[in-house]
C-alpha cells in the first residue's frame, strides 16, 4: 500500500497515544485484570481514534479502511495484548453492523456515543455452547408487541463488565440457521442482565471479560439493526474487519518481540560470546522477521481489496490465520533464546507468548479459516446426509 502524509500522521498519533497512555501504566492493569476503561476511550474518542473509518455525520472520520487499519498495526506497540483488544471490539466488532446497517436513530443513539468515547460497547456472538460455530447459538429474542424479550446467555464477551451497550446476535424466529438470526442493540442497564465475576484468562489479562446471562430482558424491536433475519449475513461481514484488524494488530507486536530478543541476544554472553552470534539464533530471527513481512503483505492486500468494496473473505481469513499461526511461531521461538528469563511471568515476551495466544481462537478458530479457505478453494467436501 502507498501510505500518504495523513496515513503517517495518523500513525504517530496512535504511536504517541500508546507510549504516553497505555504502556506506562500496562503492567499496573495486568495485575489489576482491568483498566478504566471509560476514561482511556473517552481520550482516544477526542483524537477521533474511535471512529477513523465511520462515518462524518456521527462523529468519525470518513476515511477508508487503510487508515483504521495504520491504528491497528500502531495499537500493536502496547506492552499488553489487552487493551489493543478491548479497543478493536469498540471499533471493529461491536460497531460496523451498526455502521452500515442500523437506522439514523439507532447511529445516534449508540454509534455516536461509542465514536466520541462516551459509550463503551461490546459484541454478543459466542456462547458455551456456540463459539466458531456461530449457526448453532441458542439465545432468543421473542416479539411481544413492540418488543423483543431476551433469554440465554454470552460467553468471553470482552469490554462487558463495563459495557454501556452490546451488539447481540439472538435468534429471532423458527427459521433455518442462517436466516433466524438477528444483530439488536441492547443497553446493558436493562433489567435482567447479569454477569459472571470475571474470566480468569490465560493472557490478555487487562481487558475485562465475562459471561452475560439475559433473563427476559425487554428491548424495543428498532434496536434491531438492518431487516429481521439479515443477522447472521451482518456478523459474517463484520468478521471480515475483525480479522483485518487482528492481523494488522499483530504485526508490530510480533516485531517487537524480534526486536526486544535481538537487544537481550547482544548484551547476554554464553561461553565468551554474546548469544546472537550464534548462527542458529540470528538465522532464526532472520527467517521469523521475513515471516512478519510475508504476513504484512497479505494484511496490506487484503484491506487494499475491501477498499475496493471487493470481497475479501478467503484473503481475510488467510490473514487471521497466518496471524495466529505466526503469532505462536514467533513468541516460542523468541521465548526460548531469553532461556530462564523467557519463563518469568511478567517477562515481555512471556506476556506476548500469552495474549497473542488467543488469535488463533476468537473470530472464529484456525480451523474455522481453514474450512472458509477449503470452501472457497472448492476442495471442501460436502456435509454426509
Amino acid at each position: 500500500m502507498k501510505f500518504t502524509a495523513e496515513h503517517n500522521a495518523l500513525r504517530k498519533t496512535v504511536r504517541d497515544f500508546v507510549e504516553k497512555e497505555i504502556n506506562p501504566h500496562c503492567d499496573e492493569w495486568e495485575k489489576a485484570g482491568e483498566y478504566p476503561i471509560h476514561e482511556l476511550f473517552k481520550k482516544l474518542g477526542n483524537l477521533g481514534l474511535l471512529g477513523i473509518q465511520k462515518p462524518e455525520e456521527y462523529g468519525g472520520m470518513g476515511l477508508d479502511y487503510s487508515y483504521n487499519l495504520v491504528a491497528a498495526e500502531e495499537f500493536g506497540l502496547a506492552l499488553c495484548g489487552g487493551v489493543p483488544l478491548s479497543i478493536g471490539v469498540q471499533t471493529d466488532m461491536c460497531t460496523p453492523a451498526l455502521a452500515r446497517f442500523g437506522s439514523d436513530e439507532l447511529k445516534r443513539d449508540y454509534l455516536a456515543p461509542a465514536i466520541a468515547g462516551d459509550m463503551v460497547g461490546c459484541i454478543g456472538v459466542s456462547e458455551v455452547g456456540a463459539g466458531s460455530d456461530v449457526a448453532g447459538l441458542k439465545t432468543t429474542a421473542r416479539k411481544d408487541g413492540d418488543d423483543y424479550v431476551i433469554n440465554g446467555s454470552k460467553m468471553w464477551i470482552t469490554n462487558s463488565p463495563q459495557s454501556d451497550f452490546i451488539c447481540l446476535l439472538a435468534n429471532t424466529s423458527d427459521d433455518s440457521v442462517h436466516k433466524n438470526k438477528s444483530l439488536i442493540i441492547v443497553p446493558m442497564n436493562s433489567p435482567g442482565i447479569s454477569f459472571s465475576t470475571h474470566l480468569d484468562k490465560l493472557g490478555m489479562r487487562s481487558s475485562e471479560t465475562a459471561q452475560v446471562f439475559f433473563d427476559d430482558v425487554r428491548v424495543p424491536q428498532r434496536n434491531r439493526i438492518g431487516a429481521e433475519g439479515t443477522g447472521f449475513m451482518m456478523q459474517m461481514l463484520q468478521f471480515q474487519e475483525e480479522r483485518m484488524w487482528g492481523a494488522a494488530n499483530v504485526i508490530k507486536a510480533l516485531e517487537s518481540c524480534i526486536d526486544k530478543t535481538i537487544e537481550y541476544c547482544r548484551e547476554r554472553k554464553t561461553f565468551g560470546q554474546p548469544l546472537i552470534d550464534n548462527q542458529v539464533i540470528h538465522f532464526r530471527l532472520a527467517e521469523l522477521q521475513t515471516e512478519v513481512e510475508a504476513l504484512r503483505a497479505l494484511t496490506y492486500q487484503a484491506c487494499e481489496l475491501h477498499i475496493e468494496g471487493k470481497d475479501v473473505t478467503r484473503l481475510a481469513s488467510m490473514a487471521k490465520l497466518k496471524a495466529g499461526r505466526l503469532g505462536r511461531e514467533v513468541t516460542d521461538s523468541c521465548l526460548q533464546y531469553w532461556g530462564g528469563m523467557g519463563y518469568m511471568w511478567d517477562n515481555p515476551v512471556a506476556r506476548a507468548f500469552r495474549d497473542v495466544r488467543l488469535v488463533s481462537i476468537g473470530g472464529g478458530a484456525d480451523e474455522i479459516m481453514l474450512g472458509i479457505i477449503c470452501k472457497m478453494m472448492g476442495t471442501l467436501p460436502g456435509k454426509k446426509k
